[in-house]
């Protein structure tokens, strides 16, 4: 942030989570934020903790599956800083439970979120991009982008499909070297999603360890401001998914059910709920979900045991390849080297 102490930022699911802490991390003297989510009274509490750190902070309640909506962020974010330096694209939902056990329009809220909502940023923000002649499209996935997720069928095929919809697009913009489509893999984060979300399978939700703390998936957000990348993955949970698909991914698939069918047979009871797919979550934001403090269980353990058991054979298949992986495959982690500053913003250090 060094490079950009000025930067305009819009960030979509800014009200809680990775959002919340993308925006605490860009808050400081000179930087405009343009926060949106559904939650007005959660999105003033993140505006008034940035606005202390010295931002100028305009916000606006967005449900990002209303294309006409999204659209007025964009119009109204382009009236508050002049020029949009990045777009973080991070608003998302989710709803656990055996697909056929979960009302088909809650398979179709998850999809309308996480991929239809950020194509609706993607359509609002581009022709504001290609006119300024410069920025940066963020669009932040998952793990779940590269494996699938037994017990989250929606949830897959969105993040799948925003995957491909992200290398579409980059395609398509290959001819504008100023303007970059950036994708944001982090593994398991501990974030209050899980615990908002949607659960349909009449037990207590958690997640297998290690849970990334989101202000790290912020910082590699954050540094795509002077280093855009294609592609960033963001803990080892992320390469190792990524791995294991690429070796054995029908196996894969098959191990993680065998682990999440052990873990919901065993974990407590909790009530049924749609979560957040249909409305906002009562409570204010917060970047942090709790779940790192809670014992993980023997369910955890296990889930931990298989992903770096399929990391080692993955990373075993690559080096037996020669290590001719694709170019993608070998960006490096965002602690790794930073791409060649070549390719950041014209406007150079004062974005």
């Amino acid at each position: 942030m060094s490079e950009f102490p000025s930067a305009n930022v819009v960030v979509t699911g800014a009200s809680s989570g990775i959002g919340q802490a993308v925006a605490e991390t860009l808050a400081r003297p000179g930087a405009t934020l343009v926060l949106a989510a559904r939650n007005a009274d959660a999105l003033n509490a993140v505006a008034r903790r940035c606005r202390e750190a010295g931002a100028r902070v305009t916000v606006v309640p967005t449900d990002v599956t209303d294309a006409a909506a999204v659209q007025k962020l964009a119009e109204q974010a382009r009236l508050a800083a002049g020029s949009i330096d990045m777009w973080v694209s991070n608003a998302g939902v989710g709803a656990v439970g055996r697909f056929h056990e979960v009302p088909v329009k809650a398979h179709e809220q998850v999809v309308r979120t996480n991929l239809l909502g950020h194509m609706n940023d993607a359509h609002a923000i581009l022709p504001i991009f290609l006119d300024q002649g410069f920025g940066t499209f963020v669009n932040v996935i998952s793990v779940g982008g590269f494996a699938a997720a037994p017990y989250a069928a929606a949830y897959s095929a969105s993040k799948f499909g925003l995957r491909g919809f992200s290398e579409a697009l980059r395609g398509e913009l290959s001819g504008h070297p100023h303007i970059h489509v950036c994708d944001v893999y982090p593994s398991f984060v501990d974030t209050p999603g899980i615990s908002h979300g949607a659960n349909y399978t009449g037990r207590r939700l958690s997640a297998p360890p290690p849970l990334l703390d989101a202000r790290r998936v912020a910082a590699a957000i954050v540094n795509l401001l002077a280093h855009p990348r294609d592609t960033v993955m963001v803990g080892s949970g992320a390469w190792g998914g990524r791995f294991a698909h690429m070796l054995a991914p029908a196996m894969t698939a098959r191990i993680m059910n065998r682990v999440l069918t052990r873990y919901f047979a065993t974990a407590d009871t909790a009530a049924k709920t749609d979560g957040n797919l249909f409305a906002p979550p009562l409570k204010e934001g917060e970047i942090d979900g709790g779940l790192r403090s809670w014992p993980q269980g023997r369910a955890g353990r296990q889930a931990l045991a298989v992903m770096t058991i399929l990391t080692v054979l993955g990373l075993a298949a690559f080096f037996r390849r020669g290590g001719h992986a694709s170019a993608a495959m070998r960006t490096p982690t965002p602690e790794g080297p930073l791409a060649d500053p070549g390719g950041r913003n014209p406007r150079g250090s004062a974005a």
